[in-house]
């Protein structure tokens, strides 16, 4: 087994390790350093202690995980009460590519009560084969019985990458299965594409969405990655198309649960999900207050549109946060967006920049949201979204 270690009788008490330490791991006591126990064992404090006195040791005899016969591209699919999530077929899209890219086939994981019937869906989106886990205990996601499934199925076929979505239950999902299989995981994907070296190439954004970071799992399979809904493009479904559909058991020890499902409370404050909104109307700290979200919630119903928000707005507390857009909240890419009162920071642009038309208002000239709008209005929002939503009104009937 790797360890670390200080040398007393060499550390001086300099700090440097603090500084190079990525993880917050080291401390000084009695000015001496202090491995704690959230150490990773990365060695980026070895090199710059000038007195040799932090020495890392690895285990010689630890064999690196073979990465032989790993084959085929998965995705996680993910539906609720029988109805398929966007993402999935979003996956299915890139998979499809990166399967072909790679010359190996493309299959998804199915999970849940009575969903036999969408796997003919899955297929029609692009997959060649559908693992379906078929069980009553399923029905609901858990994280601890869905996890050892997808686990168990991966130790089983050894597929060389596996895709979900970056949604609330992707979230919870892959992690624990990644933790199981031993393998690396990149979340929030932006970009998938396959290297020359035949690798996954993971991007991302990283630092507040100020570079875009790719990243590439060499030594550990499956190669493993979360991608945000609706920053991949779904394939036309194709009725014709032939998969195989393999039923698959999932043994009562796998099923076990440490939580259990009480119920699903729906927000009551979305007439429309802004994930799948082809019109959003969002509000940023430019309102001042929540009962001014009246005046986008007025646009937004004349345009038949979702409400969105920034997440200043959403951190004041004006609005829940399943309404927010934004590099922490949802990717929406819809065909119109319009941003009332919303400066432009870039983790809001992460989430709304793919938009196919972007309006923005907004009193200052020089916001950064206007070089990413198509159109700009400079003005005051009190004023601006009344006249808009009366001409609107008056345009549309």
């Amino acid at each position: 087994m790797s360890s670390i270690e200080v040398l007393e009788d060499r550390c001086v008490g300099c700090e440097l390790c603090i500084k190079a330490c990525l993880y917050d791991a080291i401390e000084m006591v009695d000015g001496i350093a202090v491995i704690k126990d959230n150490c990773t064992l990365c060695g980026a404090c070895v090199e710059p202690c000038k007195f040799d006195a932090i020495i890392l040791r690895k285990d010689a005899a630890a064999e690196r995980p073979s990465t032989e016969g790993y084959r085929g591209v998965w995705i996680v699919a993910e539906q609720r009460d029988g109805e398929m999530h966007g993402v999935s077929y979003e996956l299915l899209g890139k998979g499809r590519e990166l399967a072909d890219t790679l010359g190996t086939t493309l299959s998804a994981v199915l999970m849940g009560s009575n969903v036999g019937d969408l796997g003919n869906d899955l297929v029609a989106h692009g997959a060649d084969t559908v693992y379906v886990v078929d069980n009553p205990a399923l029905e609901h996601y858990l994280d601890e019985p869905y996890s050892n499934v997808v686990a168990s199925l991966i130790d089983e076929h050894k597929p060389e990458i596996v895709l979900t979505g970056g949604t609330s239950v992707g979230r919870s999902l892959i992690p624990r299965v990644a933790i199981k299989v031993r393998s690396g995981l990149t979340a929030d994907c932006t970009g998938l594409a396959i290297g020359d070296d035949g690798l996954l190439m993971q991007t991302r954004p990283a630092f507040g969405g100020n570079i875009m970071a790719t990243i590439v799992c060499p030594n550990h399979r499956p190669q493993m990655a979360t991608v945000r809904h609706k920053v991949m493009t779904a394939l036309d479904p194709d009725p014709a198309r032939k998969g195989e559909i393999v039923k698959a058991d999932a043994p009562v020890g796998l099923l076990e649960s440490r939580t259990e499902f009480v119920e699903f409370v729906k927000d009551l404050t979305q007439t429309v999900n802004i994930a799948e909104a082809d019109v959003i109307v969002s509000g940023g700290r430019g309102l001042g207050a929540p009962e001014n979200f009246n005046l986008v919630e007025d646009l937004a119903q004349v345009l038949g549109g979702a409400v969105g928000a920034s997440r200043a707005a959403v951190d004041a507390g004006w609005i829940p946060y399943s309404h927010q857009v934004g590099q922490t909240g949802k990717t929406v890419q819809p065909k119109l967006y319009v941003a009332c009162g919303i400066s432009g920071a870039v983790q809001h642009l992460a989430g709304m920049q793919s938009s196919k038309c972007i309006v923005a208002v907004n009193k200052d000239p020089d916001a950064p949201i206007f070089k990413t709008a198509t159109f700009g209005i400079v003005g005051d929002v009190f004023e601006v979204l009344p006249a808009l939503k009366k001409r609107l009104e008056k345009e549309l009937g």
